[in-house]
């Protein structure tokens, strides 16, 4: 069908964050990486939980940028279940691979 001179209309969705929302989780993520560099300068931190933190403090960055920036959260949940799965045989792999090379220990 031929367009009648008119732009083509710009489908909207208001569950998506607005610009406003993106600055926000951009400094949200700021604030994690600076927190997770001041932690590599602190010396009173024991190995494990040094390790613990950083571990930690990737997987919210990781969950964060998948939801919001690759808008997971606003997909079908089938798309959310298979993150998940991936990112918990991931860390089976690496707690595996850490054990098994005896890296925790």
């Amino acid at each position: 069908m031929a367009n009648s001179g008119q732009a083509p209309e710009e489908h909207h969705d208001s569950d998506h964050p607005s610009p406003a929302r993106y600055i926000q989780i951009a400094v949200i993520l700021t604030l994690i990486t600076a927190f997770e560099v001041a932690i590599y300068y602190v010396d009173a931190i024991s190995k494990e939980a040094f390790i613990t933190i950083f571990v930690g403090m990737g997987i919210v960055k990781f969950i964060i940028v998948a939801m919001f920036y690759m808008h997971l959260k606003f997909d079908h949940r089938v798309f959310t279940m298979l993150l998940l799965a991936g990112l918990t045989l991931a860390i089976f792999a690496v707690v595996t691979l850490g054990t098994l090379f005896r890296i925790f220990t």
